[in-house]
Formats: C-alpha cells, structure tokens, sequence
C-alpha cells in the first residue's frame, strides 16, 4: 500500500483548560495538514497557542475536541502505552531549552531514548554515528556545560532524532541562541530534512526564520488567521478553479 502524502491531519483540535470557575479555550477549532517531507513554519505572537499545537501534535497533551491522525495513526485518544511508542518511534522534539542532563556525555545524553526499546544494544554506535551526523564527532564525550550553545542544540537535535523518526517538531529551537549560531541550526536542520527525508514542524516567532520554510501557518488567538490556507500545496493545487464568464 503506498504511503499518503499527508503525515499529520489535525481536525478541529481545541485545547481548553480549567481555571477556577471558568474555563480558558487555548486552541479554538484548529484544521491543519502537514504533507510528507514538508518543512512547515508555525508562527504567531506569544500565548497564541502555538506550543499548545506542538504539544499536541507530539502526543505530550491531549485535545479537548477533534482529532489528530500521525502517520497513518489515529493518536487523539491512545492509550499512553501506544502513545509512547508512537513518540518514540515517528516523533522526534527539540525545545528551545535544551533539556540536557548535566551529568551525562553528549553520547550518553543521545542514547537516552535507545533505552525504551529493542535498539539500547547499539546505543552507543548508533549515538556516535548520529552526533557525526550533527558535527561533533569530537565532542562525544564532553559535558553540557563544555559546550557551546550550539553544540548543546546539536545534541539536542542528534537526540531527537536517535530513532530516525519521520516527523521533528522544533519549538523555537533558535530561541536561546545568537543570530549567526541560530542560522547554522537552521541550516543544520535543513541538511538533515534533506538527508533522512524528514517532515519538520518548526515553531517561531521570527518571521526571518519562518522564511527558511516551505510554508508557514499563523496562529492568533488560538485559530489559524490571516488568510493562510492550512493545507499543504499539493492539496491547494488540486482544488478546481473557477471561470469567471464575462
């Protein structure tokens, strides 16, 4: 069966959360397709909702209403069991804070997921390989606080993707980093789209950055705005177009 060329459908996700009497809607009716191998931006101003969609996107937090199909995977109402698989196997995530742990090698902090599943036998030539991938071959074995910020993002990144996922989701993945260290970043994230024939779901505030994208969708107040059609182009192409008869 061929794969579809959609790899998320989101279906009128909403996100409300309790807060004393009332009740605050985070995310109000969001539709969204993100097709294989596509590099999306998710912009908007802050508290419009965006690291909520991510969130949801990952399977880290659970919609109120609608539903979310990954990869051929319907995840919006999956046990937790499943739903760690489907992370750990088609989900890779890199935050703007590094989330390192302080006492391990940049190798060990990249074998960390390899250790949930049949691959922990390998872990160690599976990280070197990957963090050669990402330019640190000869920082396997330094500590977080030798490295750069950069450097810790490409751990990070190297992490992420440890279990060759088909989908990265990057929340403001430049955010704690200078301009010229955030631009290697990009294009590090790029190369690797390129090279694993990743999808990247890339949330930001900079519309600088979102240029980087093959197509951004904006988030204000919880809902998609500004005229920005929430399907990827091969969808949009496919729509008829019609004649206006003089």
């Amino acid at each position: 069966m061929a794969q579809s060329s959609t790899v998320i459908f989101a279906r009128n996700l909403t996100r409300s959360l309790p807060l004393g009497d009332r009740q605050i809607d985070i995310l109000k009716g969001v539709t969204l397709e993100v097709e294989r191998g596509e590099w999306l931006a998710l912009t908007g101003p802050s508290g419009s909702g965006k690291s909520t969609l991510l969130g949801l996107l990952a399977g880290i937090d659970t919609p109120t209403s609608g539903s979310l199909i990954v990869d051929g995977i319907d995840i919006t109402r999956l046990p937790e069991s499943k739903l760690a698989r489907v992370r750990n196997d088609k989900i890779g995530i890199v935050f703007q804070s590094f989330h390192l742990i302080p006492t391990l090698t940049a190798r060990e902090n990249v074998e960390v997921p390899l250790y949930v599943n049949a691959r922990a036998g390998r872990a160690r030539q599976l990280a070197e390989e990957m963090l050669t991938l990402v330019g640190l071959h000869d920082r396997m074995n330094h500590r977080p606080h030798q490295l750069s910020g950069g450097e810790q993002q490409r751990v990070a990144i190297a992490r992420a993707l440890i279990n060759r996922p088909s989908i990265l989701l990057a929340d403001e993945p430049t955010g704690n980093l200078d301009t010229r260290t955030g631009d290697a970043v990009l294009e590090l994230i790029g190369n690797l789209r390129r090279e694993l024939g990743l999808t990247v779901v890339m949330v930001t505030h900079d519309p600088l950055i979102a240029r980087a994208a093959d197509r951004e969708v904006h988030l204000l107040d919880g809902r998609l705005v500004d005229g920005l059609d929430s399907r990827p182009a091969s969808a949009r192409a496919a729509q008829p177009v019609l004649e206006v008869r003089s």
